[in-house]
């Protein structure tokens, strides 16, 4: 068996707020108290343990891949919230969506600013274009 990944820990200065988000904006199950850890598992058994910051907050990317139908549904969601998204890590586009190997993706904060992403298509499994090594 290859090595999994079982769980990050996710740094948050609410994270009872945080872990609830995520898990309401995903559609995942409400998160579960583990000793001093908020704890959101994801579809695919890896969970994501917040825990309350002691300094300042590095801001990460968590990036989760769905359905078309998971990603309309999520999208509506942050939509409805109000949330601003962009279609690149960079923010550069703003209320956009990209369409990176023939599906769908957005990035949107959390709210410490982790960068949430939702993708349809794993990175590099879209078709080649013509004329690509």
């Amino acid at each position: 068996m290859r090595p999994q990944l079982n769980h990050t820990i996710v740094s948050a200065s609410d994270p009872v707020a945080s872990a609830t988000f995520l898990a309401e904006v995903m559609g995942f199950d409400p998160p579960v108290a583990f000793g001093h850890f908020m704890v959101v598992e994801a579809g695919n058994g890896v969970s994501l343990d917040y825990r309350q910051a002691s300094d300042a907050i590095t801001r990460q990317h968590y990036a989760f891949l769905v359905t078309e139908q998971q990603f309309d549904e999520i999208f509506d969601r942050v939509v409805e919230r109000g949330l601003p998204y962009w279609a690149d890590p960079g923010r550069n586009h703003a209320q956009q969506t990209n369409h990176h190997d023939g599906g769908r993706g957005v990035y949107f904060p959390d709210p410490d600013g982790h960068s949430l992403e939702i993708i349809t298509r794993t990175y590099g499994s879209g078709p080649r274009r013509a004329g690509a090594p």
